[in-house]
């Protein structure tokens, strides 16, 4: 081993043994700036071309591929400093996949970034360090923590060697054959050696005392950090220029009180191997909670100051609206602008806004009251973090011109091509491109600078807990929008480059979650997004947590937040912690998937936790296909076999097995998705709910517990409901019989054991004009309309980009007028969705809180080969005399029966197990506005249903 001396004349190399101590590199700041060198990424804008919903996701490419090959011209050969294929996984091993034999392998520093490579070997390095082979391998730790490169080679560095000093440099490791040529080089990964040093539970952010300000940043790889401290949101020199001083990893600085107000930057001098060079990264702190208009400062703002609170506002945690246990969450899923933006009945300033929420005379309130009232207990609100894509700034954006959209025809392309040229700078996008997890949108604020937007934001929490609701956060911990030294968006990567976003193994960008992956498995960046959500938690009230793409993020992560959380009490923190509900995105793909970075949050792997995943098999079991396959492919309410439409679905018996399976799926689903419940499936075997297979061999069921499965028939992301019914079924069945599939639809999961979860609109027939993918298409294509009057169908051709290929299908759709509803069939549509969430919660035997409670009440009838098609019967039992070990839930009733018919005819169906019993239609359904219900009839002595057409009917045994 070799170290070089840089900091005398030169000298011959100095041969240094394993045993001899290297003192600490002194680190001299080249601060002049150099022509920067990017890596060549993918990127795939504000979201992918198409973000999918399921399982099926696949990943997206994030780099080209670059071979290095010996003795390549000296530009070649340098680009091989691009990649970093090889791993500082720990201390003293480095992990790289390739064999030494014969040769040496060396480690380089330098603390300039000069490291430059020629046909005669590295150059311009501080530090060459021996590395010795280590046969045993990587340790079991490692290669758990790593399981990508279990396979790789392990190099030993030596123990004598000043690790920390030599982390603040450009890195690399270079293969040289026995008789002194180079062959091979890489630049390294450092999130495992960084974790072993450096992993810290100390303050971050900023700090406050009664008469001082501490700052606080981890970063471990800087040379230098300054604060800089301005007095205004924008402009201006800074007033003050603070240098932190570093201990193991964290620079501090302490400042008056009198910073409050004010704003801050971090600058941080920093190696980048994205440009190969010491940068100078402005960057706000990772640990902001206030930020300037577009995140340009971060604010001091100490959120426990009581001019932050509103009035009552200690005391919210004890008004929060009554929940019992987890099992009784029913979550209307909104977007914050899409709520207010369309009502006139909310004052303009709050048009789109936080403060809409507490506007309690307008419509859209009025609804939310409704909703509450019926059952509804949590609405999930789509990102509300400081995000990308939208101005802060109201004076900013570009606006669509209505007047001149409401006079083109529906199915015209003139509406979208209008749209389209101000996506990016209309006040419009769905959210999921993260800029600062832990502070509220500025967009969503009347003033976007100082404490408003924190004010507002409680405000609003407040709102929605007095009028019943829970508020649930969608959180997007697995990607951010900006990475590199230089982005505007990029927080995190301009602190310490390469350790917060997760890297192939050549070193680039993972971006299967849409643009730069976040990896939680790391210590810092878990312990991050923990933090935050504790911050939402205690200083915002929040109610639960919705994560997108969850199987991006680790288990571990995800079983630390929920028990952080549970320890959450209101004695201590004023939360009660154990009422937060966590749950996500369970899809398993991309370099997560099979747990190819760790055993992560999906599906399967979340059996038994407690925090719940989407069901993507009761979705797609009951519109048909999937996301992904082709848009006129059915399913179960939209037509297959019973009313056919155009497409090929192959032949009769062909059908009759696939709605027979589907049946199944939806069975199951039914069931909470348990993968130990038994049912008899469409060949007359009892089996489990794993063992109902989906058509790709993957089990349907997989949940341990009710509470662990969110069932959805729709969400923002695809067509709405009422979309996807018009654009499946068959094109001549009228807009009623539509309308009532819709509500089909909906009746089946608020019907469900388990979570139901409702898209907002789907009540009322919402219609994006068949857009696929909603994100950027503006107020017009997303308008909700409290007034009732309209469901948006027919407002033009959705947006090319995501939609052209299927404008074909479309045109024809919009174009015809009997698709359309009327304000009538939306009025019913609200009325049937509340009289379903009426019914959900006037008997606890729709909300059974275990897997052994549903196993020991719930059957389907009309199973096995002989049943009659298009019908589901669902019976859920009480205790009740003559029923031994079954304990009494229900007050009111001993017994109920729910009967789906999706057939466009009336079907009867009957069995001896429900025969003399006194059943009568449900209440509710007595009461209600649909005509058509009210002629379902049960016969005692025959135990005969008979249900109408396209009708769920719920009969009760009363006590």
């Amino acid at each position: 081993m070799y170290l070089y001396n840089p900091f005398s004349s030169p000298l011959p190399p100095i041969t240094v043994t394993a045993d001899s101590t290297l003192a600490p590199l002194p680190i001299h700041l080249n601060l002049k700036k150099k022509p920067i060198r990017y890596l060549t990424r993918w990127r795939v804008g504000h979201r992918p071309v198409h973000r999918p919903t399921s399982s099926q996701r696949q990943a997206v490419s994030c780099c080209f591929s670059m071979p290095v090959h010996c003795h390549a011209s000296s530009t070649q050969v340098h680009d091989s400093l691009k990649y970093s294929r090889a791993y500082w996984v720990s201390r003293f091993t480095i992990a790289w996949n390739m064999d030494v034999g014969d040769g040496l392998c060396y480690l380089y520093a330098s603390k300039t970034a000069s490291l430059s490579i020629t046909n005669d070997g590295i150059q311009g390095y501080d530090v060459k360090i021996k590395l010795e082979a280590d046969n045993s391998g990587l340790s079991e730790n490692v290669m758990e923590k790593f399981p990508h490169i279990r396979d790789y080679r392990a190099f030993r560095l030596p123990s004598t060697l000043d690790v920390k000093s030599l982390l603040k440099c450009q890195l690399s490791v270079a293969l040289c054959t026995s008789d002194g040529k180079w062959t091979t080089a890489t630049g390294l990964q450092l999130p495992g050696v960084l974790d072993e040093m450096f992993s810290y539970n100390g303050p971050l952010g900023a700090v406050f005392s009664k008469e001082v300000v501490s700052l606080y940043i981890w970063a471990p790889t800087a040379q230098a950090v300054r604060a800089c401290i301005y007095k205004d949101s924008l402009g201006g020199n800074p007033i003050e220029i603070v240098p932190l001083q570093e201990f193991n990893g964290v620079w501090s600085a302490i400042g008056p009180r009198s910073w409050e107000g004010l704003y801050y930057v971090y600058e941080v001098s920093v190696y980048h191997p994205s440009t190969l060079q010491i940068e100078k990264c402005i960057a706000n702190d990772p640990y902001a909670r206030g930020l300037s208009a577009d995140g340009r400062r971060t604010l001091f703002v100490d959120l426990d100051s009581d001019s932050l609170k509103p009035e009552g506002w200690d005391n919210l945690a004890n008004e929060k609206p009554t929940l019992l246990s987890f099992s009784d969450i029913s979550i209307y899923e909104l977007h914050v602008r899409d709520f207010s933006a369309n009502d006139p009945t909310v004052h303009p300033e709050f048009h789109g806004g936080y403060l809409a929420f507490a506007s309690e005379d307008s419509a859209c309130v009025h609804h939310l009251k409704r909703v509450s009232n019926a059952g509804i207990t949590h609405v999930h609100l789509l990102p509300t973090f400081q995000f990308a894509g939208v101005a802060d700034e109201k004076d900013k954006w570009k606006n669509a011109d209505t007047r001149m959209l409401e006079s083109l025809p529906p199915d015209s392309d003139k509406q979208q091509a209008h749209i389209t040229a101000i996506q990016n700078e209309d006040g419009y996008n769905w959210g999921y491109n993260p800029v600062l997890w832990g502070v509220p949108k500025g967009s969503y604020a009347i003033n976007p600078n100082g404490p408003s937007r924190t004010i507002e934001f409680r405000k609003m929490v407040q709102a929605l807990n007095h009028i019943g609701l829970r508020i649930v956060l969608d959180v997007v911990y697995n990607h951010l929008h900006g990475s590199g030294p230089i982005d505007e968006n990029s927080v995190l990567d301009k602190i310490v480059p390469g350790y917060y976003l997760r890297l192939n193994t050549d070193g680039c960008i993972e971006h299967s979650a849409c643009v730069n992956n976040t990896g939680s498995e790391h210590f810092m960046a878990e312990r991050l997004i923990i933090d935050d959500l504790l911050c939402w938690a205690v200083h915002y009230k929040v109610d639960g947590f919705r994560f997108d793409l969850m199987g991006h993020i680790m288990k571990r992560t995800m079983l630390k937040a929920r028990s952080v959380l549970n320890d959450l009490s209101k004695d201590t923190r004023g939360v009660d912690g154990s009422s937060i509900y966590l749950y996500g995105e369970g899809w398993d793909f991309g370099e997560v998937a099979k747990n190819g970075r760790g055993i992560n949050a999906s599906q399967f792997n979340l059996s038994g936790t407690g925090i719940g995943s989407f069901n993507d098999r009761i979705r797609d079991a009951m519109l048909g296909g999937s996301p992904f396959g082709h848009p006129l492919q059915q399913g179960f309410i939209t037509g297959l076999l019973l009313q056919p439409n155009e497409h090929d679905h192959g032949s009769e018996a062909v059908q009759e097995h696939m709605l027979a399976g589907l049946k199944d799926h939806i069975q199951v689903g039914m069931a909470a998705n348990l993968r130990d419940f038994v049912l008899t499936n469409c060949d007359g075997e009892e089996v489990k709910g794993s063992e109902v297979s989906t058509y790709d061999g993957v089990p349907v069921a997989y949940a341990l517990s009710p509470t662990e499965t969110i069932n959805y028939v729709s969400a923002h992301d695809n067509e709405t409901l009422f979309d996807i019914v018009s654009l499946k079924t068959a094109m001549e069945i009228s807009v009623d019989e539509r309308c009532r599939l819709n509500h089909l639809a909906t009746s089946i999961v608020a019907l469900s054991q388990g979570i139901p979860f409702f898209h907002s609109g789907d009540e009322l027939l919402r219609s994006k004009s068949l857009d696929r993918d909603s994100y950027n298409s503006g107020d017009w294509f997303n308008r909700l309309d409290f007034s009732y009057s309209s469901n948006n169908w027919g407002v033009g051709l959705p947006p090319k980009e995501k939609n052209e290929k299927n404008w074909p299908l479309i045109k024809p759709r919009l174009a015809d007028p009997s698709f359309k509803p009327r304000s009538s069939h939306i009025l019913a549509a609200i009325d049937n969705f509340l009289n379903m969430l009426q019914i959900r919660y006037s008997s606890p035997l729709f909300r059974l809180k275990t897997a052994n409670a549903i196993q020991q009440r719930v059957r389907f009838h009309n199973t096995g080969p002989s049943w009659v098609p298009g019908a589901i019967v669902m019976s859920i039992e009480d205790g009740h005399e003559g029923v031994p070990g079954l304990s009494q839930l229900d007050p009111n009733y001993s017994y109920i029966v729910v009967i789906i018919n999706v057939c466009p005819t009336a079907v009867t169906f009957f069995t001896p197990a429900l025969r003399a019993r006194s059943f009568e239609l449900h209440p509710v359904q007595v009461m209600s506005g649909d005509e058509i219900v009210k002629n379902s009839t049960y016969e005692a002595s025959t135990g005969c249903f008979a249900v109408p057409p396209r009708t769920t009917s719920v009969f009760v045994q009363p006590r």
